[in-house]
């Protein structure tokens, strides 16, 4: 049976390596082992990863594409459509209710622009009297989540479970950031926490990390980063709502 090195499967089917370790860890691929301890995948590996690719691209949680895994690699075709069903309808529940939220967001920032157009311009100091600091507030906006200091962290936290789970990103634009963050976490190491978990890397990591979470808080407002220098040690927490947990666990791995 032909076989094929790590690196090897990752040039044919463009996931790259520190993706495909993190499916092995998530139970999503398994890998025999040469004397040497080199990881070898088969053929079938290479239809797997189309199917996990797939399965992902129509927004399944990674546990969600496990158990359609399961039914794939065991059951008739049948099966496989009765099970991935109602998942896909979670989802365009799911993504109609975003696009109703962010058309609402849109109209109400459309209508702030106006509103602030329209205002004279004054020359001394904004006031009460400045209409956009009395005016409505945007309906449904998602919340802006920072870098903050732990003496916010009450108020955060409100927000957080406030926020709409929702991402901007899909398809390759997905996959990219997901082999970013895999690689820049790449032997972390992983505790949990109250709705997330710490992971604790080399301090030199600090500004491709901090990099990374400042654009994932642009796509994924709903996620709480907090960085700590201790050291040689940079420790940083990841905390997400309840719905947000299957894509926490997919860019930052299960805790080991």
């Amino acid at each position: 049976m032909t076989t094929m090195r790590i690196s090897q499967l990752a040039e044919r089917t463009g996931v790259p390596a520190t993706t495909l370790r993190f499916y092995e860890g998530a139970g999503l691929l398994s890998a025999d082992r040469t004397p040497a301890g080199y990881r070898v995948y088969g053929e079938d590996t290479v239809e797997r990863l189309a199917f996990i690719g797939a399965a992902k691209h129509l927004g399944l949680r990674l546990d969600e594409v496990g158990e359609l895994i399961g039914v794939w690699e065991g059951g008739a075709c049948t099966e496989v459509k009765a099970s991935l069903r109602p998942k896909i309808a979670a989802r365009l529940a799911e993504a109609e209710r975003r696009t109703a939220e962010l058309r609402a967001f849109t109209s109400s920032l459309h209508a702030a622009l106006e509103r602030l157009d329209e205002l004279p311009d004054r020359s001394g100091r904004c006031d009460s009297q400045c209409g956009f600091l009395t005016g409505p507030v945007p309906a449904a906006r998602p919340t802006d989540m920072v870098l903050a200091p732990s003496r916010q962290a009450g108020e955060e936290a409100e927000q957080r479970k406030s926020a709409a789970v929702a991402c901007s990103l899909s398809g390759e634009g997905m996959a990219e950031r997901t082999s970013s963050w895999h690689a820049a976490l790449d032997g972390a190491e992983r505790v949990g926490i109250p709705d997330g978990l710490r992971l604790t890397l080399p301090a030199e990591r600090a500004a491709g990390i901090t990099e990374l979470a400042v654009a994932e808080q642009r796509c994924c407002p709903f996620f709480d980063f907090r960085l700590h220098l201790d050291g040689p040690h940079l420790h940083l927490d990841v905390r997400a709502p309840a719905d947000g947990a299957g894509l926490l666990t997919e860019l930052f791995g299960p805790v080991t």
